[in-house]
């Protein structure tokens, strides 16, 4: 689909654009935008998984692509799913003479798609998600398309993932001040010294079958700890 297919300098350049991106959201946000300008194809979307098994639409160029991701989720089968589970890439160029996944083609059919590329994501450790593309044309998508859509994928799955690093990392940060805020409320409080404040709120995390930094935060809301 691209009149000229996007050079290594080009590719340089998204890469150092999602370095210097800003959290999850606008990562796939900037790959999207990359998508839509490189292929200037009708819709995009990026679908992850989570925890190894549960499946996301995380960003989208319309509604309409996560409308669809979920007929998959719901009929347990189509494209983006068979990207996560075994497959490189997809292309279908017209969805109306795509014998696989019907129920998936017909919904996309009645939202005026002919064609789709989905690209898998993944790195050397792990399947990340997918990267797919949509057009209201048919046979908008070839096997040159495939190649550009795999180098994009394989850039794309590496700012995902250090995006989610960056984001536990931030996650673990502010748990660890949550939990030191408690333990100075409960120091100054009772009278502890740092390891018994501690202790105390890991019991009650226990006792509670709550985490740590939850019943940190309720301490620092509330001035109260989880009642039992």
């Amino acid at each position: 689909m691209p009149d000229t297919p996007p050079d290594a300098e080009a590719f340089a350049r998204l890469a150092l654009d999602l370095h210097d991106v800003d959290g999850l959201d606008e990562t796939v946000e900037r790959i999207l935008e990359f998508t839509v300008k490189t292929f200037g194809c009708g819709y995009a979307g990026v679908i992850l998984v989570h925890g190894g098994s549960r499946v996301e639409t995380v960003a989208a160029t319309d509604p309409v692509v996560a409308g669809l991701d979920a007929v998959q989720l719901e009929a347990g089968e189509g494209p983006d799913l068979e990207l996560i589970a075994d497959r490189h890439e997809v292309i279908i160029r017209d969805v109306r003479e795509e014998s696989r996944w019907p129920r998936w083609c017909e919904a996309v059919a009645d939202a005026g798609i002919r064609s789709m590329l989905g690209s898998r994501l993944y790195t050397s450790q792990q399947v990340i998600g997918s990267l797919n593309l949509y057009d209201p044309e048919p046979g908008a998508f070839d096997g040159a398309d495939a190649d550009v859509a795999h180098m994009l994928a394989r850039h794309a799955a590496v700012a995902v993932q250090h995006a989610r690093g960056d984001e536990h990392l931030r996650k673990a940060v502010d748990a660890r001040n949550l939990v030191g805020q408690a333990q100075g409320i409960l120091m100054e409080r009772f009278d502890l010294d740092a390891d018994r404040a501690f202790e105390v709120l890991r019991r009650y995390s226990q006792h509670h079958n709550t985490k740590l930094h939850l019943v940190a935060q309720q301490l620092i809301d509330n001035r109260t700890l989880p009642e039992g």
